[in-house]
Parts: C-alpha cells; sequence; structure tokens
C-alpha cells in the first residue's frame, strides 16, 4: 500500500511520466524509504488513474503517459499522511541479520558489522555532498523550504547515517571486548589445567 502513497507524494511534487517517476523514485525513495520494482511503478499508476488519485495529462511517443495527481490524490495522501498505522509493518533486513549474527563466528559478525560502517559511511558521504550542493546561502536571505521534495528525509538521513556508523563501530568493540575477554579465560583455564 505504501508504493501507492510513495507515487502519490511524487505527483504532489509535479506530474511525471512512469520512465520519470520510477527515475526519480530509484534516485530518492528506493534506497532509504520504499524499494519498488519498474514493472510495480507502472502497474500502480494504472491503478492510481483506475480509482481517480491520478489522471493522465498528456500522451506522447510509444505510449508515454504523463500522470498528474487529482484532488482526489490529494486528498487521499493527506489523509494518509495525517494517519500514520499504530503497528506499522517493519521490514529492516540488516536489523534481521542482527537478530542472527550469532550463526557466525565472532571474526565473520566483525567483518559484517565492518562493512555495514564503511557503507553507511559511503551514504554519510554522498547525502552530505548532494545536501551541500542543493543548499542556498543563508547569506542571499533565501533559506530552503522545509517542507520540500526530500528536505526533511534528507535531514534524517544526516542524523541517522553518523548513528548507524558510531553503533557499528560500538558493535564491532562489542565482538573485540567478549573475544579478548574470552581468550584471556580460555588461557587462564589451560594454563590451571596444567599446573
Amino acid at each position: 500500500m505504501s508504493l501507492r502513497y510513495a507515487l502519490l507524494g511524487l505527483l504532489a511534487d509535479e506530474a511525471g511520466s512512469g520512465y520519470e517517476l520510477t527515475k526519480k523514485f530509484e534516485r530518492s525513495l528506493d534506497r532509504y524509504a520504499w524499494h519498488a520494482k519498474h514493472n510495480q511503478v507502472y502497474q500502480e499508476l494504472n491503478r492510481l488513474a483506475a480509482d481517480g488519485l491520478a489522471e493522465v495529462v498528456e500522451e506522447g511517443a510509444r505510449g508515454r503517459k504523463t500522470y498528474a495527481i487529482t484532488e482526489a490524490g490529494r486528498a487521499d495522501l493527506r489523509q494518509w499522511l495525517l494517519n500514520p498505522p499504530r503497528n506499522p509493518v517493519v521490514r529492516n533486513e540488516f536489523v534481521l541479520r542482527l537478530f542472527l549474527l550469532f550463526a557466525l563466528d565472532p571474526k565473520e559478525a566483525r567483518v559484517v558489522l565492518a562493512e555495514y560502517a564503511a557503507a553507511v559511511q559511503r551514504d554519510l558521504d554522498a547525502l552530505t555532498a548532494l545536501v551541500e550542493s542543493a543548499d542556498v546561502d543563508p547569506a542571499d536571505g533565501v533559506l530552503p523550504d522545509p517542507l520540500a521534495f526530500g528536505h526533511l528525509a534528507a535531514g534524517f538521513g544526516l542524523h541517522m547515517l553518523p548513528a548507524s556508523r558510531d553503533w557499528a563501530h560500538w558493535a564491532i568493540a562489542q565482538i573485540d571486548n567478549w573475544t579478548e575477554e574470552g581468550e584471556e579465560k580460555s588461557e587462564a583455564e589451560d594454563g590451571a589445567r596444567g599446573a
């Protein structure tokens, strides 16, 4: 159901063809908020049009259609935004892997966490560069609209990514400390047996 509202939100920002919306989805929503395949986007656009929440405002070559949100679509999007679910469905594959890290030896678990920390740092670097290239100079007296598409989500990423990276470093230290303590304990037990 969230794909419907993701597309309504993109259309509320600006009208677009299925191809344009798929590309915008991939650049902004796909990696950070919601994943959808190319064909899912087109199928959902057809459903939105059938339900009167979007409409085709232009048709071009090779069957290209440009969609725009309708007033009913804006009302539905607004209703969805104002009424978040009490028990949202959570699907976070990385957190699932965290629950199951016990199945790896400590060195392997450490590698998984180190790779995660590095990936988060790459994402943070890319997001920081993107935000810095888009920000308006406050000296000009014009600040970016905080409700512009993606602005608050980018701010969320700029706060969340460092916390995720720092957590991964903390988790690695936990494994390292536990492994060192375990080795020391094992050596002490071996020494006591040998005496």
